[in-house]
């Protein structure tokens, strides 16, 4: 499998994903956005940082399950139930410290957004690898 991550002369810098993802691979898996779901069923504490520390426990395990690494991981979507750019990029900041973060520097895209599934929820991340 060859995964090659680019910035193409005329995009914009980056604070650490790449704009192309290019992937020669045999499989690909695709999870289900991940919630900050407990293996309970509970809705994780800690408001957003807690949250987002659960989508990340949620994300090793899916991707151990099929095999595959952080940095096997070729695309994400970020979504955050917040308006407040600062809420994002502390999301950001919080993925990239985890150790998770080899798959944000891949092609992700983080997005604000009304409102998620379940009553309360505040972060969700669609993942997709390559192996």
């Amino acid at each position: 499998m060859t995964i090659e991550r680019s910035n193409p002369a005329g995009l914009h810098p980056t604070p650490g994903y790449h704009h192309v993802t290019t992937v020669e691979a045999s499989r690909l898996v695709f999870l289900a956005g991940q919630c900050p779901l407990a293996p309970d069923g509970a809705l994780a504490e800690g408001g957003l940082a807690g949250q987002t520390a659960q989508v990340i426990d949620n994300i090793l395990t899916a991707l151990e399950s099929a095999g595959a690494r952080p940095a096997d991981v070729v695309r994400t979507v970020i979504y955050v139930a917040s308006p407040d750019r600062d809420e994002l990029a502390a999301v950001w900041t919080q993925l990239n410290e985890s150790s998770l973060a080899p798959a944000f520097t891949t092609a992700s895209t983080l997005l604000g957004v009304a409102q998620l599934g379940f009553p309360g929820q505040l972060v969700e991340i669609d993942v997709t690898a390559a192996l």
